[in-house]
């Protein structure tokens, strides 16, 4: 079997139906050797569209995107959500030695397998990952919602903060251990049942890298040159105020791509809100139509 080979990568099953009622196929891309794990989301029929690959961010997982795989697979392009390891359906890891750079190869070895210039689209730490992709693999354009910032456009992280980030972390370091009411009045785009659907699945027990956090806290170095002539979007969340937020428009301006600010979404809601998430996608989606992606 040729890594590259797309039809030999997948197992069809059933045929649901997508955002706008079109038939979709859901298949799946496994990475034996790497305990890899990604959910993929076809259209009823193959097109010429660029193939998108969805890279989650911190405590998610293929799940977060499953709105997105939705709308796009129903309008012709397929989607590969992956899961990074430890994260939901992929094979457990150390977390307490995993690093961003292994984040990075297991990015880097999911494009290898999809094997054509994909679409990078990244949410939060995701969006510094499909940054650094881009670096090393050729892509058709890169998307990134709410992304962390790259070093050149970060304050010099304090000692204070890394020392609270703990080796291994889980939801409370993020501060979703808390009430669903207090969720909602700080992310006004999300439903109740967003919130609980977010605070299940993020999990009770910690298993994010405590080590590639701080890693992104002291500074991912990103070279420009490496991007330049790829068409790229960034969209920026205004309701929660998060660091990333605040940077989308000086990140967009540093490389030179196109931003898209969306001052009533959160963090989540960019992606995962019931109500919220497509106002995105069609930003998106008329991004990519007009680059003929």
């Amino acid at each position: 079997m040729s890594d590259n080979t797309y039809d030999d990568l997948h197992v069809a099953r059933p045929h649901p139906v997508g955002a706008n009622g079109r038939p979709i196929r859901k298949d799946e891309i496994e990475i034996p050797e790497r305990g890899l794990y990604v959910e993929s989301w076809l259209p009823e029929r193959r097109s010429r569209r660029r193939p998108l690959l969805f890279i989650h961010g911190e405590l998610t997982g293929s799940w977060i995107w499953e709105r997105y795989l939705s709308y796009f697979a129903s309008r012709g392009w397929e989607g590969h959500a992956l899961n990074l390891r430890n994260h939901y359906w992929s094979a457990g890891a150390d977390m307490a030695s995993v690093g961003f750079d292994d984040y990075l190869d297991d990015v880097l070895a999911v494009m290898n397998k999809i094997g054509m210039s994909c679409v990078v689209v990244g949410h939060g730490m995701g969006g510094l990952l499909a940054l650094k992709a881009a670096e090393k693999q050729s892509v058709g354009a890169i998307v990134l919602l709410d992304s962390e910032l790259p070093r050149d456009l970060r304050s010099p992280a304090r000692p204070h903060e890394l020392r609270e980030v703990p080796d291994i972390y889980g939801r409370d370091h993020i501060g979703w251990e808390t009430l669903p009411e207090k969720l909602l009045r700080d992310n006004r785009d999300l439903t109740l049942p967003d919130v609980i659907r977010l605070q299940h699945m993020f999990g009770q027990k910690p298993h994010e890298s405590g080590q590639a956090k701080r890693e992104i806290l002291e500074g991912i170095a990103v070279d420009r040159a490496h991007l330049a002539g790829i068409p790229i979007l960034v969209v920026g969340a205004g309701l929660d105020g998060t660091s990333a937020a605040t940077g989308a428009e000086r990140l967009a301006d540093w490389i030179g791509g196109l931003y898209e600010p969306f001052g009533a979404h959160s963090h989540y809601g960019l992606v995962i809100g019931e109500s919220s998430y497509q106002q995105v996608a069609d930003g998106v989606r008329a991004f990519l139509e007009s680059h003929r992606l």
